[in-house]
């Protein structure tokens, strides 16, 4: 039953993060070997052509992509969620910084080992894709922003360049199947996926 307004309560609260449900998403760029550090996001959203990502500074991907300026947003289903929780403790720098010490994390050059993910080669960018997220986003760098009020972390613009899709989740040729696609989705600091389809958008266009 729907609630009416005068049974609807809300409450001011101050969380300590608002991650309110949203993709999670393995960042690959390039380290100064020409490896490929993953590192786990909850910071995306995408218009057209464009995706922007939020990324902590201190970290390795800020630094390489302040380097080089290309990276793959790949994007796992919820069959990879323990994949992305070996990730979540570990750190592509080195030295690991104090603050990241402090929270428990370590350091590890070969992430793919460690998580079990198999990589393989982009088409134009150079750091490489994770075979097993079903979409995974070849991206140009366009621009770094470091909010002057916020100095914890920057707001990076990306431009897809190539998108690659499991077969098994298109529709035809162009479209993804929402039916059979589902993200991994990072709920307040827990792993979550799609639940039930309730309808689609007048603009759908399957």
């Amino acid at each position: 039953m729907k609630k009416t307004a005068q049974k609807i309560n809300t409450k001011i609260i101050k969380p300590r993060i608002l991650y309110y449900g949203t993709p999670v998403i393995l960042l690959n760029t390039l380290n100064e070997d020409h490896t490929v550090n993953i590192s786990p996001i909850s910071s995306s959203w995408a218009l057209g052509e464009y995706i922007i990502l939020g990324i902590g500074l201190g970290g390795k991907a800020i630094e390489n992509l302040e380097r080089h300026p290309e990276c793959v947003i790949n994007i796992p289903d919820p069959s990879l969620w323990e994949n992305v929780e070996q990730l979540a403790p570990l750190t592509g720098k080195y030295p690991v910084p104090d603050y990241k010490l402090e929270s428990g994390f370590t350091y590890e050059k070969d992430k793919f080992e460690r998580s079990g993910l198999t990589p393989v080669d982009s088409v134009v960018v150079r750091p490489t894709r994770i075979l097993e997220c079903p979409i995974q986003i070849e991206a140009r760098v366009n621009h770094i922003r470091v909010p002057e009020d916020s100095p914890f972390f920057a707001i990076i613009e990306t431009q897809a360049v190539h998108v690659h899709a499991h077969q098994d989740i298109m529709k035809n040729e162009q479209h993804i199947d929402p039916g059979k696609w589902s993200p991994l989705i990072y709920n307040f600091r827990h792993y979550y996926g799609l639940g039930q389809a309730l309808g689609k958008t007048f603009r759908a266009e399957t």
